[in-house]
Parts: C-alpha cells; sequence; structure tokens
C-alpha cells in the first residue's frame, strides 16, 4: 500500500490541514516514485533505514514492504497521528525537528542507511550534518532539489561544483540516480528534483586540515570567479600554493579534492 493523490488529498482534508511552505512540505503522490525510490536505496529485510521528513507516510510505506526496520522521523505535530495510524506498528515514528535530533539517542548502533524526501529549504545541511557527525549512517538516498543534487554530486570542473562539492567528496562518493518530475508532488513544486545516492568512504584526513580547508572552501568559492593568488590573499601565499603543485592562477572549481586537502596542508605549514 502507498498513497495515491486522492488518498492525500482526503488525508489531509479530513484532518483540516493545509500543506506547510514554511515545513517545505511536497508529499509524494506516485506510488511508482516511492517505490522507485526504496528499490534504489537497496534496503531488505536485514536493513535499518531513517527517513527524515516522513509527512503523511508515502515513502514510509514504500519502505516497510522492503522489510526493512524502518525509523521515521517528521517535524510537523499535525501530521504525527495521520502518519501513526497509517504505518502502524510498521515504523518507530519520532516526532523532531531533525536539525535538533540527538543521533546518537536515536540511532545508537552503526549500519543505517537514510532515505527521505528531504524539504528543499534544509536538504543540503542535513546532508552535510549527516556526513560529518553521524557515522552511523553508511548510506544515504536523498530526494532533493535538482539544482541542490548537482551540486552534492558535482565533479571538479562540472558547472555545479562548489564547496557543498568539495565537503561532500571529503566524506562520501555521490551520484545522481534519477530525475523527478514536479508531476508526482502535492502541492506540485515549480521545480524538478533530483535522486541523490550517497556512500560513505573514509579518507583519513585529520581534523586540524579538515577545519582549514573548509575555510579556504568558504573564502575560494565566495569569489569563484577570481583566480586563488586573489581570492587567497592574506590566508594563503603564492609559494604555499606551488607548494601544494597548484597554478596560483588556478580558479576553485579546477581543483578535485586531493587538490584541495594539498593546499589545506601546505596552508598549515606556512604558518607553522
Amino acid at each position: 500500500m502507498t498513497l495515491s493523490l486522492a488518498d492525500v488529498r482526503r488525508l489531509l482534508n479530513d484532518a483540516e490541514i493545509d500543506p506547510k511552505k514554511s515545513l517545505g512540505q511536497n508529499f509524494v503522490v506516485d506510488p511508482n516514485t516511492v517505490r522507485r525510490i526504496a528499490r534504489l536505496s537497496r534496503v531488505g529485510s536485514e536493513s535499518r533505514v531513517v527517513e527524515i521528513g516522513a509527512g503523511l507516510g508515502s515513502l514510509t510505506l514504500a519502505l516497510i514492504e522492503t522489510g526493512a526496520q524502518v525509523t521515521a522521523i517528521e517535524t510537523d505535530k499535525a501530521l504525527i497521528p495521520i502518519l501513526t495510524a497509517l504505518v502502524g506498528d510498521g515504523a518507530q515514528i519520532i516526532h523532531a525537528d531533525v536539525r535538533n535530533l540527538d543521533w546518537d539517542e536515536t540511532l545508537p548502533t552503526p549500519g543505517w542507511t537514510l532515505v527521505a524526501n528531504l524539504p528543499y529549504n534544509i536538504a543540503t545541511s542535513v546532508v552535510l550534518t549527516v556526513l560529518d557527525e553521524v557515522p552511523s549512517i553508511d548510506r544515504m538516498l536523498v530526494m532533493v532539489q535538482q539544482e541542490a543534487g548537482e551540486r552534492l554530486a558535482a565533479a571538479a570542473g562540472d558547472s555545479a561544483y562548489g564547496a557543498v562539492s568539495v565537503r561532500v567528496a571529503l566524506r562520501a562518493n555521490a551520484s545522481v540516480v534519477g530525475q523527478v518530475s514536479p508531476s508526482v508532488f502535492y502541492p506540485r513544486p515549480r521545480v524538478s528534483s533530483a535522486l541523490v545516492a550517497i556512500e560513505r568512504v573514509n579518507h583519513d584526513i585529520k581534523l586540524d586540515v579538515e577545519a582549514e580547508l573548509k575555510e579556504l572552501l568558504r573564502i575560494a568559492f565566495n569569489q569563484r570567479r577570481k583566480m586563488l593568488r586573489k581570492s587567497l590573499r592574506g590566508r594563503v601565499d603564492e609559494e604555499a600554493i606551488k607548494r601544494a603543485n597548484i597554478a596560483p592562477t588556478s580558479r576553485p572549481e579546477e581543483l578535485n579534492l586531493s587538490s584541495w586537502v594539498a593546499l589545506a596542508r601546505s596552508s598549515m605549514s606556512a604558518k607553522r
């Protein structure tokens, strides 16, 4: 069982609820789409799955169908009774704002997969927080705004490549594995969505280098049209850039993860 457009409208009407723009509520109303997401997430009877933004439970039901152990998180108090009635004992439901969630308490064991239709306004920050702070989550399959998805998965030289792309690459391999039309949502958004698969990797980079790397990314990509020797002036001198085997005339979108890490190490060495 999953939810159709008629089901979603009926549930909302019966509860006298309107979708909240402030929470980015666009409910999936196409059973094929949620089953496709469940399939691409590669979860099954041995899987532990956490879903963020469960909403009315359409994707939750598709995940339950796989036999996975599902923990569904929803921030909208008004939707909790509907979600609880719909999924029954099929999932553990937690009423919480994911931005304030105690992840260690919620997922106390390793080996979880995150599967979610993420609200557009918090999607990127949620992915980065999970990668940086929630090692118990090994994999993700997230539906996000098309533009955001392209940034998450972009490689050096791609038009969408930016600081977010490098920060994702620091922790994981990411790829766009599907497109989703606005027509499968209610209410219908103005933009298309992308399905992004993210798998954690361990590059064993020291935390002090990571902190410097993030600061360099912030500075350089805020002035992405400038050469590094100009955008990083006052932070990294040209000799330090050269010692990292990077041309000072390079622009930030030309550097892959390895080059950014080398630049951060060179920058830190120059300060000692």
